[in-house]
Protein backbone atom coordinates (compact mmCIF):
# COMPACT_ATOMS: atom_id res chain seq x y z
CA UNK A 1 0.00 0.00 0.00
CA UNK A 2 1.38 3.50 -0.68
CA UNK A 3 2.09 5.63 2.28
CA UNK A 4 1.88 9.48 1.44
CA UNK A 5 2.64 12.21 4.07
CA UNK A 6 0.50 15.03 4.06
CA UNK A 7 2.50 18.03 5.38
CA UNK A 8 -0.16 20.86 6.68
CA UNK A 9 -3.20 19.60 8.89
CA UNK A 10 -5.76 22.56 7.78
CA UNK A 11 -8.36 22.06 5.78
CA UNK A 12 -6.80 21.46 2.64
CA UNK A 13 -4.76 19.11 4.16
CA UNK A 14 -7.55 17.00 5.86
CA UNK A 15 -9.43 16.80 2.93
CA UNK A 16 -6.63 15.60 0.86
CA UNK A 17 -6.04 13.01 3.20
CA UNK A 18 -9.81 11.89 3.24
CA UNK A 19 -9.92 11.51 -0.64
CA UNK A 20 -6.74 9.48 -0.55
CA UNK A 21 -7.83 7.08 2.13
CA UNK A 22 -11.01 6.33 -0.10
CA UNK A 23 -8.41 5.38 -2.62
CA UNK A 24 -6.87 3.24 -0.79
CA UNK A 25 -3.87 5.29 0.14
CA UNK A 26 -2.01 5.02 3.41
CA UNK A 27 -1.77 8.18 5.01
CA UNK A 28 -0.11 10.26 7.59
CA UNK A 29 -0.31 13.63 8.48
CA UNK A 30 2.27 16.10 10.11
CA UNK A 31 0.84 19.20 11.90
CA UNK A 32 2.71 21.85 12.93
CA UNK A 33 0.95 23.14 16.27
CA UNK A 34 -2.63 20.79 17.12
CA UNK A 35 -5.19 19.44 14.00
CA UNK A 36 -8.56 21.55 14.70
CA UNK A 37 -6.98 23.63 17.24
CA UNK A 38 -7.89 27.26 17.47
CA UNK A 39 -4.14 28.55 16.68
CA UNK A 40 -3.21 32.00 16.19
CA UNK A 41 -2.48 32.34 12.62
CA UNK A 42 -4.24 29.41 10.86
CA UNK A 43 -6.47 30.40 8.82
CA UNK A 44 -8.40 27.08 8.38
CA UNK A 45 -10.34 27.62 11.66
CA UNK A 46 -10.09 31.49 11.35
CA UNK A 47 -11.62 32.18 7.98
CA UNK A 48 -15.51 32.85 7.73
CA UNK A 49 -16.41 29.63 5.56
CA UNK A 50 -18.46 31.53 2.57
CA UNK A 51 -18.42 28.43 0.08
CA UNK A 52 -18.32 30.65 -3.40
CA UNK A 53 -16.29 33.14 -4.32
CA UNK A 54 -16.59 36.92 -3.42
CA UNK A 55 -17.29 39.18 -6.70
CA UNK A 56 -16.42 35.88 -8.95
CA UNK A 57 -16.72 38.23 -12.05
CA UNK A 58 -13.43 40.13 -10.94
CA UNK A 59 -11.79 36.68 -11.07
CA UNK A 60 -9.60 34.44 -14.26
CA UNK A 61 -11.98 31.34 -14.96
CA UNK A 62 -9.83 29.57 -13.58
CA UNK A 63 -9.91 30.72 -9.90
CA UNK A 64 -13.87 30.24 -10.15
CA UNK A 65 -14.03 26.54 -12.20
CA UNK A 66 -12.23 25.55 -9.28
CA UNK A 67 -13.82 26.98 -6.26
CA UNK A 68 -17.55 26.56 -8.02
CA UNK A 69 -16.39 23.07 -7.81
CA UNK A 70 -15.91 23.16 -4.78
CA UNK A 71 -18.61 24.35 -3.39
CA UNK A 72 -20.69 21.77 -5.50
CA UNK A 73 -19.10 18.83 -3.68
CA UNK A 74 -19.72 20.68 0.15
CA UNK A 75 -23.08 18.69 0.55
CA UNK A 76 -22.00 14.98 -0.12
CA UNK A 77 -18.38 15.93 2.00
CA UNK A 78 -20.67 17.36 4.59
CA UNK A 79 -23.27 14.53 4.90
CA UNK A 80 -20.53 12.26 5.03
CA UNK A 81 -18.93 13.83 7.93
CA UNK A 82 -22.07 13.67 10.10
CA UNK A 83 -23.02 10.25 9.31
CA UNK A 84 -19.81 8.90 10.11
CA UNK A 85 -18.49 11.22 13.38
CA UNK A 86 -22.39 12.87 14.56
CA UNK A 87 -20.19 16.13 13.98
CA UNK A 88 -22.28 18.82 11.99
CA UNK A 89 -19.79 20.69 10.45
CA UNK A 90 -23.07 23.38 9.75
CA UNK A 91 -23.32 24.01 6.18
CA UNK A 92 -26.02 26.35 5.26
CA UNK A 93 -27.76 27.81 2.47
CA UNK A 94 -28.45 31.29 3.63
CA UNK A 95 -27.80 33.10 0.07
CA UNK A 96 -25.19 35.90 -0.65
CA UNK A 97 -26.79 39.62 -0.87
CA UNK A 98 -24.22 42.02 -2.51
CA UNK A 99 -25.15 45.89 -1.88
CA UNK A 100 -23.62 48.55 -3.87
CA UNK A 101 -21.19 49.25 -5.34
CA UNK A 102 -21.10 46.52 -7.58
CA UNK A 103 -20.55 46.50 -11.52
CA UNK A 104 -24.29 45.07 -12.44
CA UNK A 105 -23.65 44.47 -15.91
CA UNK A 106 -20.73 42.36 -15.13
CA UNK A 107 -22.17 40.35 -12.47
CA UNK A 108 -25.80 39.32 -14.42
CA UNK A 109 -23.75 38.29 -17.18
CA UNK A 110 -21.08 36.24 -15.34
CA UNK A 111 -24.40 34.37 -13.28
CA UNK A 112 -25.66 33.42 -17.04
CA UNK A 113 -22.99 32.60 -18.32
CA UNK A 114 -22.53 30.19 -15.05
CA UNK A 115 -26.01 29.19 -14.20
CA UNK A 116 -25.66 31.03 -11.15
CA UNK A 117 -28.94 31.76 -9.83
CA UNK A 118 -29.68 35.30 -8.97
CA UNK A 119 -32.06 37.65 -8.25
CA UNK A 120 -32.38 41.77 -7.17
CA UNK A 121 -33.34 43.06 -3.75
CA UNK A 122 -33.64 46.94 -4.95
CA UNK A 123 -30.21 47.79 -5.73
CA UNK A 124 -28.99 44.61 -4.37
CA UNK A 125 -28.31 41.44 -6.43
CA UNK A 126 -29.07 38.31 -3.81
CA UNK A 127 -27.45 34.97 -4.84
CA UNK A 128 -29.88 32.49 -3.16
CA UNK A 129 -27.99 29.23 -3.61
CA UNK A 130 -24.57 30.38 -1.62
CA UNK A 131 -23.97 28.60 1.33
CA UNK A 132 -21.91 28.70 4.69
CA UNK A 133 -19.71 26.55 6.61
CA UNK A 134 -18.63 26.76 10.03
CA UNK A 135 -14.76 26.39 9.99
CA UNK A 136 -14.44 25.17 13.50
CA UNK A 137 -17.26 22.22 12.73
CA UNK A 138 -15.63 21.26 9.76
CA UNK A 139 -12.19 20.67 11.04
CA UNK A 140 -12.98 18.84 14.40
CA UNK A 141 -15.32 16.54 11.88
CA UNK A 142 -12.77 15.81 9.27
CA UNK A 143 -10.18 15.24 12.41
CA UNK A 144 -12.55 12.49 13.88
CA UNK A 145 -12.84 11.54 10.14
CA UNK A 146 -9.53 11.07 9.96
CA UNK A 147 -9.56 8.84 12.81
CA UNK A 148 -12.08 7.25 12.39
CA UNK A 149 -10.41 5.89 9.53
CA UNK A 150 -6.88 5.12 10.94
CA UNK A 151 -4.97 7.98 9.61
CA UNK A 152 -1.68 8.58 11.43
CA UNK A 153 -2.09 12.12 12.75
CA UNK A 154 1.47 13.61 14.01
CA UNK A 155 0.88 16.47 15.90
CA UNK A 156 3.45 19.65 17.60
CA UNK A 157 5.77 18.34 14.66
CA UNK A 158 7.70 20.94 12.56
CA UNK A 159 9.46 19.96 10.04
CA UNK A 160 12.92 21.15 8.33
CA UNK A 161 12.98 23.07 5.11
CA UNK A 162 13.61 19.99 2.35
CA UNK A 163 16.81 20.05 0.39
CA UNK A 164 17.19 20.02 -3.15
CA UNK A 165 17.37 16.59 -4.43
CA UNK A 166 15.57 14.44 -7.30
CA UNK A 167 13.61 12.27 -4.89
CA UNK A 168 13.00 12.91 -1.04
CA UNK A 169 13.56 9.60 1.50
CA UNK A 170 12.21 11.27 4.52
CA UNK A 171 11.23 14.60 5.78
CA UNK A 172 13.80 15.99 9.10
CA UNK A 173 11.62 17.64 11.95
CA UNK A 174 13.47 20.08 13.61
CA UNK A 175 14.04 17.90 16.28
CA UNK A 176 16.28 16.04 13.70
CA UNK A 177 14.07 12.86 13.48
CA UNK A 178 13.40 11.49 9.95
CA UNK A 179 9.44 10.98 8.85
CA UNK A 180 9.58 8.54 6.05
CA UNK A 181 7.21 8.19 3.52
CA UNK A 182 6.63 7.21 -0.64
CA UNK A 183 5.43 10.43 -1.92
CA UNK A 184 4.89 13.45 0.12
CA UNK A 185 2.08 16.49 -0.42
CA UNK A 186 2.62 20.50 1.07
CA UNK A 187 -0.83 21.76 1.95
CA UNK A 188 1.20 23.90 4.61
CA UNK A 189 -0.98 27.19 3.48
CA UNK A 190 0.83 30.37 4.18
CA UNK A 191 3.88 28.44 6.06
CA UNK A 192 4.40 26.65 1.98
CA UNK A 193 7.47 28.62 1.18
CA UNK A 194 9.03 28.27 4.33
CA UNK A 195 9.49 24.68 3.94
CA UNK A 196 10.05 24.29 -0.05
CA UNK A 197 12.73 27.54 0.49
CA UNK A 198 15.56 26.75 -2.03
CA UNK A 199 13.03 24.11 -4.00
CA UNK A 200 10.61 26.44 -4.28
CA UNK A 201 11.27 26.91 -7.84
CA UNK A 202 8.37 29.83 -9.08
CA UNK A 203 6.06 29.29 -6.59
CA UNK A 204 4.88 32.52 -4.75
CA UNK A 205 3.06 31.82 -1.86
CA UNK A 206 3.13 34.48 1.35
CA UNK A 207 1.01 34.98 4.62
CA UNK A 208 -1.33 37.45 4.36
CA UNK A 209 -3.35 38.74 7.70
CA UNK A 210 -6.58 38.99 7.53
CA UNK A 211 -8.88 39.99 11.03
CA UNK A 212 -12.34 39.37 11.82
CA UNK A 213 -15.05 40.51 14.54
CA UNK A 214 -17.32 38.42 16.43
CA UNK A 215 -20.59 39.37 17.55
CA UNK A 216 -23.48 37.68 19.66
CA UNK A 217 -26.69 38.50 18.55
CA UNK A 218 -30.42 37.27 18.55
CA UNK A 219 -30.48 34.16 15.89
CA UNK A 220 -31.91 35.41 12.53
CA UNK A 221 -30.18 39.19 12.92
CA UNK A 222 -29.21 38.19 9.61
CA UNK A 223 -31.03 35.90 6.70
CA UNK A 224 -28.02 36.46 4.21
CA UNK A 225 -24.72 36.67 3.67
CA UNK A 226 -23.82 40.59 3.64
CA UNK A 227 -21.17 41.41 1.26
CA UNK A 228 -20.40 45.36 0.53
CA UNK A 229 -16.95 46.70 -1.29
CA UNK A 230 -14.47 43.96 0.02
CA UNK A 231 -16.19 43.76 3.31
CA UNK A 232 -18.40 40.73 4.90
CA UNK A 233 -20.74 39.91 7.19
CA UNK A 234 -22.25 36.36 8.27
CA UNK A 235 -24.49 34.98 11.37
CA UNK A 236 -24.07 31.25 12.97
CA UNK A 237 -27.18 29.50 13.20
CA UNK A 238 -26.39 29.89 17.39
CA UNK A 239 -26.72 33.55 16.47
CA UNK A 240 -22.59 34.38 16.51
CA UNK A 241 -21.87 37.09 14.01
CA UNK A 242 -18.72 37.79 11.79
CA UNK A 243 -17.52 40.42 10.51
CA UNK A 244 -14.70 41.01 8.76
CA UNK A 245 -11.76 41.00 6.86
CA UNK A 246 -8.98 42.71 5.99
CA UNK A 247 -6.09 41.97 4.12
CA UNK A 248 -2.88 42.93 5.51
CA UNK A 249 1.05 42.07 3.75
CA UNK A 250 3.01 41.67 7.36
CA UNK A 251 4.82 38.61 7.16
CA UNK A 252 4.01 36.27 9.73
CA UNK A 253 2.47 38.78 12.16
CA UNK A 254 -0.90 37.37 13.61
CA UNK A 255 -1.70 39.92 16.23
CA UNK A 256 -4.73 42.32 15.77
CA UNK A 257 -4.64 45.79 15.61
CA UNK A 258 -6.97 48.36 17.78
CA UNK A 259 -7.13 50.10 13.94
CA UNK A 260 -8.54 47.15 11.78
CA UNK A 261 -11.11 46.48 15.47
CA UNK A 262 -12.29 50.09 14.93
CA UNK A 263 -12.17 50.06 11.11
CA UNK A 264 -14.34 46.46 10.62
CA UNK A 265 -16.42 47.94 13.62
CA UNK A 266 -17.22 51.36 11.88
CA UNK A 267 -18.12 48.84 8.56
CA UNK A 268 -20.14 46.63 10.79
CA UNK A 269 -22.17 49.33 11.76
CA UNK A 270 -22.48 51.06 8.88
CA UNK A 271 -24.15 48.36 7.17
CA UNK A 272 -26.43 47.34 10.47
CA UNK A 273 -27.17 49.72 12.55
CA UNK A 274 -28.01 47.26 15.57
CA UNK A 275 -24.47 46.08 16.22
CA UNK A 276 -24.23 50.00 17.37
CA UNK A 277 -23.69 49.62 21.16
CA UNK A 278 -22.93 45.73 20.90
CA UNK A 279 -19.73 44.42 22.53
CA UNK A 280 -17.71 43.13 20.53
CA UNK A 281 -17.47 38.93 21.62
CA UNK A 282 -14.23 38.17 20.04
CA UNK A 283 -11.33 39.40 17.76
CA UNK A 284 -8.74 37.23 15.61
CA UNK A 285 -6.76 36.65 12.87
CA UNK A 286 -5.76 34.26 10.53
CA UNK A 287 -3.11 34.18 7.57
CA UNK A 288 -3.59 33.38 3.91
CA UNK A 289 -2.07 31.73 1.78
CA UNK A 290 -1.44 34.34 -0.32
CA UNK A 291 -0.68 33.53 -4.21
CA UNK A 292 -0.62 35.86 -7.64
CA UNK A 293 -4.24 36.22 -8.94
CA UNK A 294 -5.94 34.06 -6.10
CA UNK A 295 -4.24 30.84 -8.24
CA UNK A 296 -3.16 28.00 -6.19
CA UNK A 297 -0.79 25.67 -7.24
CA UNK A 298 -2.00 21.88 -7.47
CA UNK A 299 0.68 20.30 -8.88
CA UNK A 300 3.81 17.51 -8.69
CA UNK A 301 7.20 19.60 -8.11
CA UNK A 302 9.19 20.33 -11.20
CA UNK A 303 12.18 18.75 -9.80
CA UNK A 304 11.24 16.75 -6.82
CA UNK A 305 9.45 13.22 -8.30
CA UNK A 306 7.62 12.21 -5.29
CA UNK A 307 6.57 15.94 -4.07
CA UNK A 308 3.09 17.28 -4.83
CA UNK A 309 2.02 20.57 -4.18
CA UNK A 310 -1.83 21.42 -2.73
CA UNK A 311 -1.53 25.01 -1.33
CA UNK A 312 -1.50 28.96 -2.21
CA UNK A 313 -5.27 28.88 -2.46
CA UNK A 314 -5.44 32.22 -0.61
CA UNK A 315 -8.81 33.43 0.07
CA UNK A 316 -10.70 30.38 -1.05
CA UNK A 317 -9.03 27.51 0.64
CA UNK A 318 -12.16 26.19 2.46
CA UNK A 319 -14.01 26.99 -0.63
CA UNK A 320 -11.71 25.04 -3.20
CA UNK A 321 -10.41 22.12 -0.90
CA UNK A 322 -12.81 19.26 -2.15
CA UNK A 323 -12.21 19.67 -5.52
CA UNK A 324 -8.42 20.38 -4.73
CA UNK A 325 -8.08 17.05 -3.31
CA UNK A 326 -9.62 15.07 -5.63
CA UNK A 327 -7.44 16.99 -8.52
CA UNK A 328 -4.18 16.16 -6.55
CA UNK A 329 -5.04 12.84 -6.16
CA UNK A 330 -5.73 12.32 -9.43
CA UNK A 331 -2.03 13.53 -10.23
CA UNK A 332 -0.95 10.58 -7.96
Amino acid sequence: MTHVMIVGGGIAGCMTAMELVTRGYRVTVVERNQIAAQTSGESSWAGAGIVFPLLPWMYRDEVNQLALAGANLYPQVTQQLLRETGIDPELTKCGMRILPPYDLALAQQWCEKNKIEFTHVGDDLLLPNVAQVRNPRLLQALKQWLILHEVTLIEHTQLAPIQETASLNGWQTTKGETLRADLYIVTSGAWSFELLKETAANIDIKPMRGQILLYQMPVNTLQHILYQDGFYMLQRRDGFLLAGSTLEDVGFDANVTETARREMQAKAEAILPALKGMPIHQHWSGLRPGAPENLPTIARHPTIHNLYLNTGHFRYGVTMAPASAKILADLL
